[in-house]
Formats: structure tokens, sequence, C-alpha cells
């Protein structure tokens, strides 16, 4: 209850008081005019369901397998009736483990390529044990340009710990066989501060992704997911989060030894080397989310799809795009949520922030107090985080976005059609 009101008072100071923070329920989307607009396509399917997963997802089903291709085809016809021929900028395919249904994903490829203009990456992540040279080369063939690959440890204990149901030996080979295809941006997904492990067990696992050739390396905390309402549901109660302090050395240590290794910060959690291009599943400023619990973010709101596969299979058949909730979201929200992406990426470009904030009091306020905590430094262009800016970053998207994603996921995982969540 407390942390609730301490919450609400902070978005009140930021946002004012008109902005409600209340999913409700909807069964329709009502985009705006757009020129252009992201797409994220969301398959759910997974062979492994690792506990500490907290997004969508069920155990792979074959029976469910056609349905599913069958609805998510329909619903990106549905988006072209509403949209028109617009380009999309960036793909970006999640799950679940989206290459359980490899040749799925190419026909929904060829569907958004057919009704859409595609302009510019298609990027996917999957895991170590989908990967062999048959899918390796069917993604090739797809035109997907970046991939990451959730080896999460290269220490069996800790993949035995959260779930995996591989050993450290098929790494290896994994990875270079995604490299002999020469994708243009390899990311390799690594997890830190999991219980007992040490800073240099996570150091060990960074210096492994580098010799193996990774373009960027992006590393997780464990998140707060598996211990609130999800972990519940999960079932994964006695895992307690890493104390902060921990974190806050364990961060640096990972900041210091990348950026020493040439991988240079391209997000609170992303380090990348050379001139390929950044990988990224969240840093779209809009897009448009297909599949079940896919969401949705324009200028006038979000949105989620039901997370019920078989009611979004039900629903797309009978020609109505799944939307179960929305929240509106007015103009100070919309210009905070850029302005959070943007410190995500850990720099902001000054003439952005100015146009869109258009000299606001609050927010230079707001600057001075970071700078004065030496949050930042800046150069004429641009505002750049320092590492422990970025650490604070994590801290805040911990206590507030985890904490929204949360109470979505856990009352949608059990109600398909939810009346109301306010988070």
């Amino acid at each position: 209850m407390l942390r609730q009101k301490l919450t609400e008072k902070i978005r009140k100071s930021i946002v004012g008081i008109n902005q409600e923070f209340i999913f409700r329920e909807a069964n329709n989307i009502d985009l705006p005019f757009l020129k252009k607009i992201d797409f994220y396509i969301h398959i759910p399917f997974c062979k492994n369901m690792c506990p500490y997963c907290p997004y969508n997802k069920i155990k792979y089903d074959e029976k469910l397998v056609k349905p599913f291709r069958t609805a998510i085809l329909k619903e990106i016809e549905l988006y072209h009736k509403k949209l028109g021929e617009i380009e999309i900028p960036s793909i970006y395919i999640g799950g679940g483990t989206p290459t359980n249904l490899i040749d799925v994903i190419g026909e929904i490829l060829d569907k958004l390529d057919e009704n859409f203009n595609i302009t510019g990456d298609i990027a996917i992540e999957t895991s170590p044990n989908d990967i062999t040279i048959e899918i390796v080369e069917k993604l090739k063939n797809y035109n997907v340009d970046l991939i990451s690959l959730g080896v999460q440890s290269f220490n069996d204990k800790y993949l035995r710990f959260i779930g995996r149901n591989y050993t450290s030996d098929i790494l290896a080979p994994a990875i270079d066989l995604i490299k002999k295809f020469e994708f243009e941006t390899l990311n390799i997904d690594l997890m830190f501060a999991l219980p007992g492990q040490t800073i240099s067990e996570v150091i060990s696992d960074i210096k492994r992704a580098m010799d193996l050739g990774a373009d960027q390396i992006t590393l997780y905390p464990l998140f707060t997911f598996p211990y609130t309402v999800a972990g519940n549901f999960l079932k994964i109660k006695k895992v307690k989060m890493p104390h902060i302090l921990n974190r806050r050395v364990m961060y640096k240590k990972i900041h210091d030894f990348c950026i020493d290794n040439g991988y240079n910060r391209v997000s609170v959690w992303g380090f990348k080397k050379n001139a390929s291009p950044r990988y990224s599943s969240v840093t779209r400023d809009q897009y448009i989310g297909v599949g079940p619990g896919a969401g949705t973010y324009v200028s006038n709101g979000f949105y989620f799809n039901t997370f019920s596969v078989k009611e979004y299979i039900k629903t797309c058949k009978n020609e109505k795009i799944p939307i179960s909730l929305k929240m509106e979201v007015n103009r100070t929200l919309a210009k905070y949520y850029w302005l959070y992406w943007r410190l995500y990426d850990t720099y902001i470009d000054k003439q952005q922030l100015e146009n869109i904030f258009e000299n606001d009091n609050k927010i230079q306020k707001y600057f001075r107090f970071a700078k004065y905590l030496k949050l930042y430094t800046e150069d004429n262009e641009h505002i750049f985080l320092t590492e422990r800016g970025a650490f604070w970053i994590h801290l805040l998207q911990n206590y507030f976005v985890l904490n929204y994603i949360d109470k979505v996921w856990s009352v949608s995982m059990k109600d398909p059609w939810p009346k109301m969540i306010r988070i």
C-alpha cells in the first residue's frame, strides 16, 4: 500500500492529475493517422518454458500451430485494412521461442511484405537449442538481419538454476553456426546477479561471449518478476531479489569490463563493438503488436491483445483484431514515455529534447538536479548518461515499469478479457 501511494504521488508530480494509470477493457483499436509504424510479432510457443521468464508463452502444441498461423495472418490483414500500404521501418519477432515455428515465421514475413512496405531491419530472438543449419539458413533466406541468442550463462550450474534445457557444450557450436551466415548483428543475452553468482563468474561469461565473436552483449539482472504476483504463479517463491549493493558493484564491474574491451554502451544493458547495427527489442517510438499478448503503443494509448492463445485464434477467425485492454495516454505522459526510452538508450539528442518539451521548466529542473548528482555529461548536441546514471535508470525500470508489466501480465494470464487493471 505504501509503495502504491508513493508511486501515485511521483506520477502525479511528473505527469499531472489528468492521466489515469488504468487499463480498461477494449474490443477495438483506435489508430491515429500513420505514415509509418514498427511491428512486433509475438510467437507464444516455447519448448523450454523457463520458470524465470515472465513473457506470455505456452508449451509448444502441434495442434495449435495451424490455427495460430491462420489467426496471425488474418490479424495482419486486418491491420492492412486500417493502415493501407504504409512503411514498416523495423520488425521485431519475440516470444516464447519464435524459431519453434520457423516455417510460420516465413509466412508471416511474406504477409507483411505483401501488405506493407518493409524498409528496415528484421530482428528475431531465439534459443541455443533451436539453432540448426536448417533453421539458420531459413532465417537468412527470410532476410532476417539481427539475431539475439538467449545464452544466459556459459556455466552449467546457472543454466540448471534458471531451468534451461541445454548444457553449455552446445553454445559455442550454435554461435559459430550463426556467425558463418554473416548476419549483420549477433547479440548474446546473458544474466547476472543470479543467486550465489560471483563477479568473476559474470566476467567469465562476458569474456566467453566476446571470444566467440558476439557483436553485441546484453546483460540482464534477475528481474523482480519472480518475486511478485507473477512469481507466485510460476511457483518460484524462494528466490530473492539480489541486494541493491551487490547489483551496484556488479553492474560497475560489467560496465567497465565491456568498455575496456572495446564494447561501447548502447543501452542500459547493452554493449556493442564495431559498426554493426544495434540490436534492441524495446526502443521503438510507436509500434503495432500482433500475436497473443502483444502490446501496441501509438500516440493515443497503450493496447494489449488477449493473452489467451485460444481466445486469440477465435477472435481473429471472427475477423476482429483481438484487443483486450487499452490505457489512454495524454500528451504529457507521451513526452515522458519518449524520454524514458531515450534514457534507456543512455543518450539524448538535445534538439529532439527541446522540440518535444518546448522549454518546459519542470524538465529543466529535473536535468539540473541529475547533473548535480553526476548522472550525465553532455556536449553541444547530446546528453550522455554516466555509468552511475545508467545504473539508476536500471533501478527506475525495476521500480516502475517492471511492476506495471507484472500487474498486466498476472491478471491477463488468468482472465483473457479483463474489465480493468489499475497499475
